[in-house]
């Protein structure tokens, strides 16, 4: 079989930016995930029956909810309808540069708001690994409930739970196409201009898409794994 790599010198294509774009989705996303999702977990295991309800209601809210769709909301109606700016538009500058930045934001905070659902699900996995008695004796020596949480509970959950955290970042990198349903340049935009443009290359186009994420994702498995066999709990 005569595979057809052409495109790959064709100044049209910007590959190597379509994929630097995708890292940044999801560089940024996952900073904001998992502070979102930290700051969930904590309502979800608080004392207070309200934070409880509101964190629990959220999650099982998002996480049900197609990305798709969140991403198309946060761009028709967040930004559209309730006129939410994210990016600030200069007099004399391209307008497009301003539509570029705004829907890449969007994007970032629509991925955040989806993912931070799955890594607060992690953690509170990882706390309910914490034995009972630690946090009793915290309490016992007069910590309060967010000095027990932050000092003795959140480290050693998120220690159990790196494994788990790695693959919500290898899913949160591939979901990252779906900004392409607002406009974003990232890896599955452009391959969509590929198949349109060089229909007759589809095996071409597949395999360096494909191998484009491999290459972002394999690492962080590997990463996280060796990561997750150092620093586990031991019990």
């Amino acid at each position: 079989m005569n595979v057809d790599f052409s495109f790959l010198t064709d100044p049209r294509y910007d590959i190597l930016g379509a994929f630097w774009m995708t890292v940044q989705l999801t560089f940024w996303s996952a900073i904001g995930s998992f502070i979102l999702g930290v700051i969930l977990a904590a309502m979800r295991v608080s004392p207070v029956p309200l934070m409880r309800s509101f964190a629990g209601g959220f999650v099982n809210v998002v996480r049900n909810i197609p990305l798709t769709l969140i991403i198309i909301m946060m761009s028709q109606v967040v930004a559209n309808q309730l006129g939410l700016r994210l990016a600030v538009r200069e007099a004399g500058v391209n307008p497009q540069a301003f539509l570029n930045s705004q829907n890449f934001r969007l994007a970032v905070l629509g991925f955040i708001i989806y993912t931070s659902t799955f890594v607060c699900e992690a953690i509170r996995s990882g706390i309910n690994t914490v034995p009972p008695g630690q946090a009793e004796a915290a309490r016992a020596i007069g910590l309060k409930f967010t000095q027990v949480l932050g000092i003795v509970v959140l480290p050693q959950a998120i220690r159990a739970v790196i494994a788990p955290l790695g693959s919500v970042l290898i899913a949160l990198t591939k979901n990252t196409t779906v900004a392409s349903a607002i406009g974003v340049a990232e890896a599955a935009l452009l391959m969509n201009t590929l198949l349109e443009n060089e229909a007759d290359k589809f095996t071409a186009v597949f395999l360096v898409i494909a191998a484009g994420f491999i290459v972002l994702t394999l690492p962080t498995g590997l990463i996280f794994g060796a990561v997750a066999n150092k620093y586990q709990v031991k019990r």
